[in-house]
């Protein structure tokens, strides 16, 4: 079903509030509303995203397990700043890792991060080929 919203207010400067004009509507979906706390979440989780080597080691990742070293080494990066995008990484369990010896080798932590990753992907992949005939993504998903 879709709903359809309208953009004139009903602001009552009186009382510093709003009258829904559809009243109807907000009630079928008032209680599936994003909570704030979950909002903030969230934001926080997409801004960790928002960086650029994050990004290239999760698609790294979204292709098999991988040591810091070779991380490093893949995407031209010093093991150190590669070691710091992956603790940031951990703190929001994206990723996981397992100890081999002296190599610690990291992994996407579930489904959940490989099925964003390739839907934004796909999504960057349209959107540029409906513009410019290119790919943004890896064009692999």
């Amino acid at each position: 079903m879709s709903i359809g919203y309208c953009l004139t207010s009903a602001y009552d400067e009186d009382m510093n509030t709003l009258d829904p004009h559809h009243p109807e509507a907000l009630a079928q979906v008032s209680d599936r509303l994003l909570s704030t706390e979950k909002a903030q979440r969230m934001a926080q989780f997409f801004g960790l995203l928002a960086d650029t080597n994050r990004l290239r080691i999760v698609d790294l990742l979204a292709q098999g397990e991988f040591c810091v070293r070779d991380i490093a080494v893949a995407l031209e990066m010093s093991e150190s700043a590669v070691s710091h995008q992956l603790r940031m990484l951990k703190a929001l369990r994206l990723v996981r890792f397992r100890r081999q010896g002296r190599h610690i080798f990291y992994q996407l932590l579930d489904h959940h991060v490989l099925t964003l990753y390739k839907a934004a992907a796909e999504h960057l992949d349209e959107e540029e080929s409906d513009t410019s005939g290119g790919g943004i993504g890896t064009g692999r998903w």
